[in-house]
């Protein structure tokens, strides 16, 4: 089961509520984690970015993956990026729910992906999360946005500016408000991406 940071911080302070003291340093603690973390996102070396990733946040970042400059990245130890993928700069990966991103993915610039949402019809606006899978060498185009649940299956091409709301089949392409299959994509697929770059 996926575990999800927000409802353990919710928790968390819900037990401190009466330790005043102890709820600060909760708050202080988790508020400096982020700060961190979105520093990290604009730090000018791909190799620093990847060893805080891998080794701070627990991200899982497979061999020739990259992260450019810029991402918003939340709950990283909830994302899994395999080998030889591509996520393009200010990218939003929202681990909340849980990601996992296959082999020789691309992500282009402005991808957002989202694993939870709030409940449009709860009284109290309460939140849910759903993980979301993108399988190998699917392509995210610019400015897309993929909703929590959403399963992107393998080759498949996100168009840019696609809001996904619903599954996505293998080697289909989809675009628009809200995604439609537009086409399809060739099944002979083997390539593998690899940043050139080491400052971006």
């Amino acid at each position: 089961m996926i575990s999800n940071s927000v409802f353990e911080f919710e928790n968390r302070t819900d037990r401190a509520a009466s330790n005043p003291s102890r709820l600060s340093m909760i708050s202080l603690r988790s508020s400096f984690r982020f700060l961190l973390l979105q520093y990290t996102g604009r730090l000018p070396s791909q190799l620093l970015r990847h060893w805080i990733y891998r080794r701070i946040y627990h991200l899982k970042l497979g061999q020739d993956s990259v992260i450019y400059n810029s991402c918003e990245i939340r709950d990283p130890h909830q994302i899994t990026i395999g080998d030889f993928t591509s996520i393009g700069d200010h990218c939003t990966l929202d681990g909340r729910g849980g990601l996992t991103i296959g082999n020789s993915v691309n992500f282009s610039t402005g991808v957002w992906i989202w694993t939870m949402q709030h409940k449009v019809n709860d009284p109290n606006f309460g939140c849910e999360s759903s993980p979301v899978v993108i399988e190998d060498y699917a392509w995210i185009s610019c400015r897309t946005v993929v909703l929590p649940g959403v399963h992107v299956g393998k080759g498949a091409v996100v168009a840019a500016g696609a809001v996904v709301t619903k599954d996505v089949e293998p080697y289909t392409i989809v675009g628009g408000v809200p995604a439609k299959k537009i086409g399809d994509r060739s099944h002979d697929l083997d390539y593998r991406l690899k940043s050139g770059l080491h400052f971006w």
